[in-house]
């Protein structure tokens, strides 16, 4: 390649904030939940690379294709990929496409076909780079850049941006669970690799009510170490959707005490905690079974593909809920879908 910016190129990143900043300096973005990614274009080569500098090119060939027909030959695009299925962003899918085999990749991109989601312009079409430029500046190159090259094009999408606080609120309060909060961005900071100054994320805070199905032991002493949550399908079977560990010496003391009185089979009805893993080891598999009467509210960052992606945090103990009422539908209310809000915003 002979553009200014080569691979691995470290990304700009955010610093994790818990309200939206103020003030006529920011410009406010959706959070995209897929895997970040810079795209470089030179004439006919494409490479994709992720957040930590890894090749993506050959597990997304219908990127590939989309960005290397662009009447724009050279460029460096900042932006996500993200995967839709079924009118709405998938994490699991997107996570597949993580695979060795050629033709499992080909497979997966023909049935889903993913989206590259731009959001903002580091080389433009004779190959400059416009690090240097404050966003202000870049943003405006991108729109317009985006207008000419983006159309027609059904894979590649420019992201919404304001400078509208209100309207950055509704989307982190309306928009659906694919979204995963709000980018905050300096509009005045020149494009800084791998830096979090003049970027602010914020993360969708989300709650659940679960059933304690059972639990482990931790490793390497007789207290508890994790609870294992379970929620209630519409066929009343109650289903493993993950776990919660965050707790105090103390607490597992005390856990210990109220949980093994209540140990009884099966525990889970339906889906059970998973067998070994190439991360796990026998000890850490084993579980004890639980009676279904113990509630617990836990917060959790995203629930895909039938349960949460990453351990939960517990919030409280909710002896005023009945295990019963812990269904999969409080996670599954219907939401203004993140493919609404691209279409709304490229026509």
């Amino acid at each position: 390649m002979s553009l200014p910016l080569q691979p691995p190129l470290a990304p700009m990143e955010a610093l994790l904030v818990e309200e939206i900043p103020m003030g006529p300096d920011w410009q406010y973005e959706p959070k995209w939940d897929g895997f970040r990614c810079l795209a470089f274009r030179d004439k006919s080569e494409v490479k994709l690379q992720s957040k930590s500098g890894q090749a993506l090119t050959r597990y997304f060939p219908e990127l590939v294709e989309a960005l290397s027909t662009l009447r724009c030959q050279a460029f460096v695009l900042d932006g996500e990929i993200a995967v839709p299925v079924a009118g709405r962003f998938s994490f699991d899918d997107l996570l597949q496409r993580i695979h060795p085999a050629a033709s499992r990749v080909r497979k997966l991109a023909h049935e889903h076909p993913g989206l590259f989601i731009a959001f903002d312009l580091l080389a433009d079409e004779d190959g400059r780079s416009l690090m240097a430029q404050p966003l202000r500046q870049r943003r405006k190159r991108l729109e317009n850049w985006a207008a000419k090259c983006f159309k027609g094009s059904q894979r590649l999408r420019l992201s919404p941006a304001t400078l509208d606080l209100g309207v950055a609120r509704r989307w982190f309060e309306a928009v659906g669970a694919d979204l995963d909060g709000v980018i905050a961005k300096r509009l005045d900071l020149p494009y800084q690799p791998g830096a979090r100054a003049g970027m602010q994320k914020v993360k969708r805070a989300r709650t659940a009510d679960c059933v304690v199905g059972g639990f482990r032991y931790a490793a390497n002493a007789k207290v508890i170490g994790s609870l294992l949550l379970g929620l209630y399908d519409e066929h009343g079977l109650l289903h493993h959707v993950g776990f919660c560990s965050a707790f105090k010496a103390s607490e597992r003391k005390a856990l210990k005490r109220t949980l093994e009185p209540l140990i009884q089979s099966p525990g889970f009805t339906g889906r059970a905690p998973g067998g070994l893993s190439r991360w796990s080891t026998k000890h850490s598999m084993e579980w004890e079974p639980l009676k279904p009467k113990l509630v617990v509210e836990v917060s959790y960052d995203h629930f895909t593909g039938g349960r949460f992606r990453h351990g939960t945090k517990l919030i409280r103990w909710r002896p005023d809920k009945a295990p019963s009422q812990c269904r999969f539908e409080q996670l599954t209310a219907p939401t203004k879908g993140s493919l609404a809000l691209l279409a709304l915003h490229n026509g």
